[in-house]
């Protein structure tokens, strides 16, 4: 992991876990393997699979369009909760290493939407939906130069 190029995969996002939740959480860049809650919701996510979370991320990796790749995975990895703390914060830092890498900009939530997004965020956890969700990211979340 020291190239922007570097290919986004499971062991990709792992690493990136362990940098965010480093001491923060029971262990970090290890998929959880006991269950969890989300903050406000009743949406409990399943413990994640290897195999299928590998499975997952190759199926989004596929997807055609690099803002919505990154949207999907950012959203889907959010929901899953694949590690014990720090999932939001380790997916929005993986949607942006799609989005860079590509040249498709960057992806924030600006203090004025965050109430926004995250009442839309709970309403993802709950319905697993993301057409309430995905456009409000793309038209007020994603920011930078599009390169052909």
């Amino acid at each position: 992991m020291n190239h922007i190029d570097d290919d986004f995969n499971l062991e990709f996002v792992k690493k990136i876990n362990s940098f965010i939740s480093y001491n923060e959480s029971i262990e970090w860049g290890v998929l959880r393997y006991g269950n969890v809650g989300i903050s406000g919701v009743k949406y409990k996510p399943p413990i994640p699979n290897e195999k299928e979370v590998i499975k997952k991320i190759n199926e989004i990796m596929s997807i055609e369009s690099i803002t919505e790749r990154a949207i999907i995975y950012m959203l889907w990895a959010m929901r899953s909760q694949l590690f014990w703390d720090g999932n939001k914060r380790t997916s929005m830092l993986c949607a942006n290493k799609i989005l860079i890498q590509h040249g498709k900009g960057i992806l924030t939530i600006p203090e004025e939407h965050l109430e926004e997004f995250n009442e839309r965020l709970t309403e993802f956890y709950e319905t697993n939906d993301y057409s309430k969700i995905d456009l409000f990211i793309y038209d007020k979340c994603i920011f930078g130069i599009e390169y052909v």
